[in-house]
């Protein structure tokens, strides 16, 4: 490119270098996430869906190597599909992030790849996990991730309040995030919102212009 500024290596790793976050609240589970996805200093997507589909209730969000993240997700996404239809019954989240730590752990030395597993079973309700490089995993009320996440642990920790209403979810999660963006160049884009409830999961999608900050 004639511009020294920005460097492209088309075969390079794409990086989700995002901003991941999900929160229990009172009543269920809310998951938000940006959408962007870089190479280097180059955005490769402006739109992507970091929070991956992994069964009916159970969900994951990615940071790290888009291509590792992905391919866990996908493996993942396999195993406990096949493990609830042998059982006859909806798989545990714990079932899902013990699945990702196994990945995560056994291939340490060539991933790069952090996940937060967020979702509902009918045996102990909404449920967090985070598992960060390595593969340890550690269950939490919220959890934040990415490389934006740096910019937003003063205002979680002055801001998060237990059984929250859906609203205050709503808000918290929308502010952390486009605070994130804000200040992270390798966050942007929109946000991502997915609520998942007892009876029923919605998505929702907030432009760019309607984020609290820019």
């Amino acid at each position: 490119m004639n511009d020294p500024m920005v460097e492209f290596d088309p075969y390079g790793a794409i990086s989700t270098g995002t901003t991941i976050m999900a929160i229990i609240y009172d009543g269920g589970l809310l998951i938000g996430a940006d959408s962007r996805t870089t190479s280097g200093q180059y955005i490769a997507d402006r739109c992507a869906d970091k929070i991956d589909y992994v069964h009916d209730r159970i969900f994951c969000l990615r940071s790290g190597s888009a291509a590792d993240t992905q391919t866990i997700a996908k493996y993942v996404r396999y195993y406990v599909d096949v493990h609830a239809q042998e059982l006859g019954r909806p798989p545990a989240v714990t079932t899902a992030a013990r699945l990702f730590q196994n990945f995560l752990y056994q291939y340490k030395d060539q991933l790069s790849a952090a996940i937060i597993v967020a979702g509902w079973d009918p045996y102990k309700g909404p449920q967090i996990f985070q598992l960060p490089l390595g593969g340890a995993m550690f269950e939490s009320k919220w959890s934040i991730g990415g490389s934006g996440s740096t910019f937003i642990w003063g205002y979680c920790d002055s801001n998060y309040k237990e059984n929250m209403s859906f609203e205050q979810a709503r808000k918290f999660v929308t502010e952390a995030v486009s605070l994130a963006m804000y200040r992270d160049g390798s966050s942007g884009g929109c946000i991502r919102l997915v609520n998942v409830t007892k009876d029923k999961i919605t998505r929702e999608f907030i432009k760019y212009q309607d984020l609290p900050y820019q």
